[in-house]
């Protein structure tokens, strides 16, 4: 259950980034194109613009919804090492034994 919000979370930061990417690259278009005066080119800019207008408040959203899963997935695991205080400490001790024999290896 974990690894499957964990997956979730980190595609929707993936998603996020593309997102700006794209958003950035069309502003770009938006300002190389700024002296066309042409109707089809000023019509495609108005689309453009609203289009970005849009993504910008869908982005913001994403990386609400982010943030407040995040802040769930927090107050879970702090929940739990409180009610399971030496289950956690055995998992981190063994995690911690793992990651050590690992570097160790090398």
């Amino acid at each position: 259950m974990a690894d499957a919000t964990a997956d979730t979370t980190a595609s929707k930061k993936k998603l996020v980034r593309d997102l700006q990417r794209v958003i950035t690259d069309a502003e770009e278009l938006l300002h190389a194109t700024a002296d066309e005066t042409e109707g089809k080119v000023v019509e495609m800019r108005e689309r453009i613009r609203e289009n970005l207008n849009a993504a910008r408040h869908k982005l913001l959203d994403i990386e609400e919804s982010i943030a407040v899963k995040a802040k769930e997935a927090a107050r879970a695991t702090d929940e739990y090492v409180h009610e399971h205080p030496w289950q956690a400490i055995g998992t981190a001790a063994g995690v911690g034994l793992l990651i050590g024999l690992l570097i160790g290896r090398r």
